[in-house]
């Protein structure tokens, strides 16, 4: 049975993703469209481009999570310079080794740009700071003046794991010429549930949801006693606010919350026993739903 899916960000709490898909695909199920944010871009971008979980957990198994930190071009190693060139290019990691793994991984099924994917199969999201706006990728590329069909996938998904501060933004130009800033589309929307709904017309097909935080997350109200509290929720606010609407609407029916409390964000050296562990808890989450997911 065909479904559509969404994978939100989380670094590298994505790779629960890995187990979950496999579940999915377990149960008799098949991505037909797929969106993601950040971590759940890479394994959007590859169910898109027609791997099944067992391909994915390879070419997982194989990534060294540490390829993320690949440095900057500057010569100074000191501590000083190193915040000085974080400064100056907003980012402590290039962020090609990245890119350059999730094409190599692409062309393994012939797959580089949006053309060479059914059309409407992907969304990426990412955060044009310059301009203050959220984008969806392929869709609104022709505001910068880009073909959808001629883009890198590949880039794209880098685009949208740009967490800031960690990774170099990525300039693109729109009409007028001007120089925008793209980073994590995470800092807009981390879990784009909205990005399939039709309103309040029929789906096109069911649809899941992979969530990698508790739905107690977004039901809670967190105590704000002094600035520093404020900041955050401020900030948090900002993150969530557009998301939380959405999913108010699907998470009783259509979002598999995976919990990862023992794993930071921005751990890039995972051991293998983490990673594992992160597999099997995508795996126990997501059959624990499909027992009970009146599609």
């Amino acid at each position: 049975m065909w479904i559509d899916g969404v994978f939100s960000g989380g670094g590298v709490k994505g790779f629960a993703f890995v187990g979950a898909v496999e579940v999915v695909e377990e149960a008799g199920f098949r991505f037909r469209r797929v969106a993601g944010t950040s971590a759940g871009s890479i394994i959007a971008a590859f169910l898109a481009s027609g791997f099944n979980s067992q391909e994915i957990k390879r070419e997982m198994d194989k990534m060294n999570p540490a390829l993320f930190m690949d440095v900057n071009g500057s010569p100074f190693h000191f501590t000083f310079f190193k915040w000085l060139t974080l400064y100056w290019r907003m980012g402590l990691y290039k962020g090609h080794a990245f890119e350059k793994w999730v094409q190599d991984t692409l062309y393994k099924k012939k797959v580089v740009t949006f053309g060479d994917i059914p059309p409407d199969a992907l969304k990426i999201i990412v955060s044009d700071l310059s301009q203050g706006k959220m984008v969806v990728l392929p869709d609104d590329l022709p505001s910068y003046g880009i073909n959808p069909l001629n883009f890198s996938i590949a880039r794209a998904v880098r685009m949208s794991c740009s967490l800031p501060f960690f990774f170099e933004p990525v300039p693109l130009y729109n009409k007028k010429a001007e120089k925008c800033l793209i980073v994590d589309g995470g800092v807009l929307s981390s879990f784009p549930v909205w990005v399939f709904d039709n309103g309040n017309t029929l789906p096109i097909r069911p649809f899941l949801g992979f969530q990698l935080s508790s739905a107690k997350d977004f039901y809670t109200a967190q105590p704000i006693k002094n600035a520093v509290d404020l900041f955050h929720g401020l900030f948090s606010t900002m993150k969530e606010a557009h998301d939380a609407r959405y999913i108010s609407k699907y998470a009783a029916s259509n979002i598999v919350f995976i919990p990862v409390e023992h794993i930071h964000t921005a751990n890039f050296r995972l051991t293998k026993e983490e990673r594992n562990q992160l597999v099997e808890l995508g795996r126990v989450k997501t059959r624990a739903f499909l027992k009970k997911w009146a599609y």
